[in-house]
């Protein structure tokens, strides 16, 4: 109980306004990496279907055609020149939406204990 008495002493005092602000400000913050998140997700998403597509035509005809989008321009490849590309991108993707997550959870906990800090609570809608 005295470290919460700590941290309570700890917790610089703010006007209305400034509580406000920060309360926004951090709820933005939240806003934006879920919507990064969802986004990058999706482009994972799209990047597993397109392999698995491909993961057809590679097993039949490794030597086919195939285009690839690569900075606004078209490229013609081979199936089996995209396919490890398209792996190595969407393993990128992951890896960063697994870093977004992390700082999510950890912007969220900042958020929670901000709200705590300054007795915040959200005030529900009656209909």
């Amino acid at each position: 109980m005295a470290s919460s008495a700590k941290a309570k002493a700890k917790v610089a005092p703010l006007s209305d306004q400034e509580i406000q602000q920060k309360y926004v400000g951090l709820q933005n913050e939240l806003q934006s990496l879920a919507s990064k998140i969802g986004e990058l997700e999706s482009e994972a998403e799209e990047h597993s279907v397109v392999m698995s597509t491909l993961e057809e035509a590679l097993a039949e005809d490794p030597g086919r055609k195939c285009f690839r989008l690569v900075g606004g321009v078209l490229a013609e490849r081979t199936v089996k020149e995209v396919h490890p590309a398209l792996k190595t991108t969407r393993d990128g993707i992951l890896k960063v939406v697994s870093n977004l997550a992390t700082q999510y959870k950890t912007k969220e906990g900042e958020f929670e204990s901000f709200k705590r800090d300054y007795g915040i609570r959200p005030v529900s809608a009656k209909d």
